[in-house]
């Protein structure tokens, strides 16, 4: 029988009167939720708002951490010195945490987003100080990053477990890695493409690169962006296609 999958999506994007994705509706197909912690986008509203929807599905909550770059939605690179940003990401897991134990549960995962994301899947330096940060708050808090990335890499260093995770609706490289959003055909739209390709990556670990080559990617967790044109529907194919592969859904952190 093949171990149960988690199925995350980055929520809580919004910030005052902006609305991005419908937090709500995927809070009804997803296992684990990446809750933007207010630098990349996100407000208190919005967080306590995310926090209690969860809690009350029965999601796992996780701290999406990102630069501190409102406007260009933490997708870009900030040059920071690492205790610095050792700070700035344990600032972070602890306003999320806090409204997460209003809503009665509590931070299960820590998640770079973004410019950060993709930096710590190949910088040592940036991957260690998101690990420490996370060590120094809560070292019981699995790191949830890209399948063969040096921030997994940190995180075990750290004493930390490193959770991999594969995305359903991004395009790979023949490295294993995202292709980088201003590229064309880096993010998919298809549902029926990525629902397939999704249940590729659960039962096989194996994704097609954009050069038609088969990657190894071994992932705990699927990740289905928010964010993405028609985000409800694709989410809402891939939940429905892992079931009929016989596969069960589970939050990867055993904690809600």
């Amino acid at each position: 029988m093949s171990a149960p999958v988690d199925l995350n999506a980055d929520l809580g994007e919004g910030f005052g009167r902006w609305t991005l994705g419908d937090d709500e509706a995927m809070l009804g197909i997803v296992t684990s939720a990446n809750v933007a912690c207010g630098f990349h986008a996100g407000d208190p509203q919005i967080l306590r708002r995310v926090c209690d929807q969860a809690a009350e599905r029965g999601v796992s909550i996780g701290a999406q951490v990102g630069y501190r770059d409102l406007a260009g939605f933490g997708r870009r690179t900030i040059d920071m010195d690492p205790t610095e940003l050792v700070d700035e990401v344990i600032y972070q897991i602890g306003a999320l945490d806090g409204f997460a134990r209003v809503a009665g549960t509590r931070v299960a995962y820590v998640k770079p987003h973004g410019a950060l994301y993709n930096t710590a899947a190949t910088s040592a330096a940036t991957a260690a100080a998101v690990a420490e940060a996370v060590r120094l708050y809560d070292a019981s808090l699995p790191l949830l990053g890209l399948a063969g990335s040096e921030l997994l890499a940190q995180a075990e260093g750290a004493g930390l477990t490193g959770v991999a995770e594969a995305f359903a609706d991004r395009a790979y490289t023949r490295d294993g890695l995202l292709v980088s959003r201003r590229e064309a055909g880096a993010v998919l739209h298809d549902a029926e493409e990525i629902a397939a390709r999704c249940v590729q990556l659960a039962t096989q670990g194996t994704v097609r690169a954009v050069d038609g080559s088969t990657v190894s990617v071994e992932a705990s967790s699927i990740c289905v962006h928010g964010d993405t044109a028609g985000a409800v529907a694709i989410a809402e194919a891939v939940r429905r296609a892992l079931q009929d592969a016989g596969l069960t859904l589970l939050p990867f952190s055993g904690s809600a």
